[in-house]
This record gives C-alpha cells, sequence and structure tokens, in this order.
C-alpha cells in the first residue's frame, strides 16, 4: 500500500511569510502598552532628545510589564508605569551627571553661611549671572539667592519641577564656565 508521503512537520523557526500565533497578552500588559505613548511623552519632556527617551521608556517596558498584577486597575497600572519611569529617570541623570540619586532630590538642605557676604563674593556672583541666559539666571537667583523650592521656581517660571531640575544643573553648569576676568 503506498500512500502519498505525509508532508513533514515544520521547523520550529517561523518559515517567512507564516504566521505565527504568539500567546495572547494579558489584559493588564494591553493596558500597559497602550499608556507606553504617555510614558515616552513624560520621559522626552525630561530629557529632550528621542534617541535617549526610545531607550529610557524600552526599559520603563522591560521593568515594570513583567511585574504588573493581573486584574489591577488601570489607575494602578498607570502609577506602577510612572513611578518606575521616575526611577529610571533617576538613574539616567544619576549616570550622566556623575551624581548620586540623592544629590538629585530637592531635601537636600541648602546649607546658608550664617556669617555675611563679603563684598568681593557678592560682585563675583553678580558678574557671573549677569553673563548667563535669562533663564539659567532667573533659575539659580530663585534657588539660591531666594531660596525658592524647586517647586515654587517651577510655578514662577510656568514649568514643570523635572524641567527646573535640568535646567537648575545646567544653569550650574554654564555658571562654572564662566570667566571672570581680575
Amino acid at each position: 500500500m503506498t500512500s502519498e508521503p505525509r508532508p513533514p512537520d515544520p521547523p520550529e523557526e517561523a518559515v517567512q511569510g507564516q504566521v505565527v500565533e504568539l500567546p495572547a497578552a494579558s489584559r493588564v500588559a494591553d493596558m500597559a502598552i497602550d499608556e507606553l505613548e504617555m510614558i515616552y511623552a513624560f520621559i522626552y519632556s525630561r530629557v529632550g532628545n528621542r534617541a535617549d527617551a526610545e531607550d529610557l521608556t524600552q526599559q520603563v517596558a522591560m521593568k515594570a510589564i513583567p511585574r504588573l498584577r493581573q486584574g489591577s486597575p488601570a489607575s494602578a497600572v498607570r502609577g506602577y508605569l510612572f513611578a518606575t519611569a521616575r526611577s529610571v529617570l533617576g538613574g539616567f541623570w544619576s549616570t550622566r551627571l556623575g551624581l548620586s540619586e540623592s544629590e538629585l532630590h530637592e531635601d537636600l538642605a541648602m546649607a546658608m553661611p550664617q556669617s555675611g557676604y563679603s563684598e568681593e563674593s557678592v560682585e563675583r556672583v553678580r558678574q557671573v549671572l549677569e553673563q548667563l541666559s535669562d533663564n539659567y539666571r532667573r533659575v539659580l537667583e530663585l534657588r539660591f539667592l531666594h531660596g525658592y523650592s524647586l517647586k515654587e521656581v517651577a510655578a514662577e517660571m510656568r514649568s514643570t519641577v523635572g524641567a527646573v531640575k535640568v535646567m537648575q544643573l545646567r544653569a550650574l553648569r554654564a555658571a562654572a564656565k564662566v570667566r571672570l576676568d581680575g
């Protein structure tokens, strides 16, 4: 009895052009994936470039999605994704700026000297501030001369706390590069 040979089983790897069915994603994972666009926008607004924002958003997804609990409400998923994004951003800025994450937090107390300032130091500060852009000068004046919190500076400058943190760090770097004659 000769029967037609049965075709061999397909190889384990997918053959081009064939549709391979993957296990269905969970409802929680679907919700998280839907939120990633908002996470990307959040991260992009704090790092300012597309490549870093994409990499960091991917890190958030890889860290957060496997840890989500089935049956969690959308608000809990969103909250966990944003908490993970803040953590990833903290690590990013810590590495990028060479600072510990604790130095990035507003909670650091700024020690103000008990004695008055010398005329010479006041003049040097004035000269440095004059050479900075308006935004940099304003953020440094509000934070260090007027003692505003990051939240107060953000409200005054109509910005976000994250943007003010970044601006403050950039302003301090720019101030450190200012050359004073004399």
